[in-house]
């Protein structure tokens, strides 16, 4: 068999079947490397750090040094240092600031009876949830997400190393809270320590940049991709207007459904199998996160839209030790928003005049715009 590994369109899940029933564990002959399919593999590559370590990018850059590239024990350690400041609490205080911020949003755009929800409230949402988190001034926003699509490659780098920009805007911003803690995340992160220590200069570079990136580009695609569903599905989003209550079980749905997050990267510390192949030690290993969600034998109808799928164990924020850390803030983000919209936007459907893109970014399941009218407030 031959295939070949490229961005998808606006609907990959074909292809995820095909490779689940006849290659569910593929050998890339051009790229050399292995990729899983299958809901099993999927969790196993994902959670057995022992053999499939997170520790292989080598390029000295600051999300060399963070968590999502670290194994135990270090791994370990950085997570407790950064949940400290991390917390639920935490996350729980931003409920009023975030409807604050849906709600002034929605508001530049309830009067012309439509809007983008890409450009208009998934991308500035969580860019200004984690700019104020981080403590960042409000005119440096548009940076923030510039750098994250940079890196993510939904837009071209120009040659410029956008992790390198990152890295030296936050070594400022860092050296600020240094002298003159503020309310914010940073400065907690530079007083939070474990046994004794603090985290040092580049985890501390490597968590921002990491923050930003996941913060960002998971709750954009995680809101557009709710929208794009609820709209191939009436008859979800009227029960929601009905019941509300239902809002984070469709939530989860979507997460496992348009998984905005379609793959992640290993590499095998050791000889292993995987169902019948045999991959050698140092092989990279592409765990598709987007197929797994859509596996028959562990999900029921598994092409099926349903916001009452129970149980419904997705491993849309990944699996295990490395399981997303912002998952909590990401989900608050979609239930507030979301929420806001089902009160605010009566009679919202597709503006189907204009057509869908994907986003470019290889990792990524998700539109570059989503255009919705709706009836005038």
């Amino acid at each position: 068999m031959t295939t070949s590994f490229s961005p998808f369109g606006l609907d990959p899940f074909p292809w995820y079947k095909m490779l689940r029933e006849s290659s569910p564990v593929f050998l890339d002959p051009r790229r050399g490397g292995w990729s899983v399919f299958n809901y099993n593999d999927v969790q196993r590559v994902l959670s057995e750090h022992s053999t499939f370590s997170s520790q292989f990018m080598g390029s000295n850059q600051p999300l060399e040094a963070s968590m999502i590239n670290m194994d135990p024990p270090r791994h370990r350690q950085l997570r407790s240092l950064v949940t400290l400041a991390f917390t639920p609490r935490t996350i729980a205080r931003l409920t009023a600031r975030i409807t604050d911020i849906v709600n002034e949003l929605l508001d530049k755009v309830t009067p012309w009876g439509k809007m983008d929800v890409i450009q208009d409230l998934s991308i500035p949402l969580p860019v200004i949830v984690i700019a104020e988190l981080l403590g960042i001034p409000g005119e440096d926003r548009a940076s923030f997400r510039h750098w994250s699509d940079q890196l993510v490659g939904a837009t071209p780098s120009d040659g410029k190393n956008p992790q390198e920009e990152m890295g030296n805007y936050f070594k400022g911003v860092i050296e600020q809270r240094r002298k003159q803690p503020e309310d914010d995340l940073i400065s907690a992160l530079l007083a939070a320590q474990i046994d004794g220590k603090h985290l040092t200069d580049q985890e501390l570079l490597g968590f921002c940049i990491l923050l930003l990136i996941a913060g960002n580009e998971t709750t954009t695609h995680l809101l557009g991709n709710a929208i794009w569903c609820f709209d191939d599905h009436p008859e979800a989003w009227a029960e929601l207007q009905t019941n509300p209550d239902l809002l984070p079980d469709a939530i989860e749905e979507v997460l496992r459904y348009r998984s905005p997050v379609k793959l992640m990267f290993r590499v095998t510390t050791q000889d292993t199998r995987i169902g019948d192949r045999d991959i050698p030690a140092g092989s990279g290993v592409t765990a598709w996160i987007g197929s797994a969600n859509r596996d028959e034998a562990k999900f029921p109808n598994a092409d099926t839209f349903d916001i009452h799928r129970s149980p419904n164990r997705h491993v849309a924020f990944g699996y295990g030790i490395h399981f997303c850390l912002g998952a909590p803030l990401a989900r608050l983000e979609a239930k507030i928003a979301l929420g806001i919209m089902l009160e605010r936007l009566p009679n919202m459907r597709r503006d189907r005049s204009i057509e869908l893109e994907p986003v470019s970014a290889f990792i990524l399941h998700g539109l570059k715009q989503l255009p919705i009218v709706f009836d005038k407030s």
